[in-house]
């Protein structure tokens, strides 16, 4: 049933509060720029800011990105979360690309996350459940109540659950395979 509601939501270009396989997150369908902007408004982010998108499979990545091997290296051997940058992304909006064109992907391990973005069948927004430049929500009772009161939908999964990640590792891959790390 909640699965159902938040598919419900995220179709009709609404806003979710959702727990990742990091801390809780903000999202909405990767590919619909009126949600993306949704999210800038309810952060109160810059739009310069980029946010980053979760995929449920290697194969919607490539989808997305041609992949370089240096990037399946740091997905494979990375023991937490993490997102990694791409250069240019293929079919989505401009409003979720950074001023240089690239983007952040994160393969999700969270089952609740996998099955949201299989059965929406895009990748999801996710960024964290907080005003643009306040602390990161470790757990559901950490998000404000005026975070609460802008989404559209607030997934009724993990309530209690304190994340064991306060966020993702992001690095930057470039196609030549050269990398750098923005955030360990």
């Amino acid at each position: 049933m909640d699965l159902t509601r938040a598919i419900e939501t995220l179709q009709s270009g609404g806003t979710l509060l959702y727990p990742t396989d990091t801390i809780w997150g903000i999202g909405c369908d990767a590919t619909n720029p009126e949600a993306i902007k949704k999210i800038f408004d309810i952060k109160k982010r810059e739009q310069n800011k980029s946010l980053i998108i979760l995929v449920e499979s290697e194969k919607r990545l490539q989808d997305l990105v041609d992949v370089p091997e240096m990037a399946w290296q740091i997905i494979d051997l990375s023991e937490k979360p993490v997102t990694i940058v791409y250069e240019n992304p293929k079919n989505l909006p401009k409003e979720l690309l950074a001023e240089d064109g690239s983007v952040g992907i994160r393969i999700v391990k969270n089952e609740y996350c996998k099955k949201l973005i299989s059965k929406l069948n895009k990748p999801l927004v996710s960024t964290s459940a907080n005003l643009s430049g306040q602390k990161s929500p470790m757990k559901f009772s950490d998000i404000s109540e005026e975070i609460k009161n802008s989404v559209d939908y607030i997934v009724e999964d993990n309530h209690d659950k304190v994340s064991e990640f306060s966020g993702s590792s992001v690095i930057k891959v470039w196609n030549n395979n050269q990398i750098k790390v923005l955030r360990e």
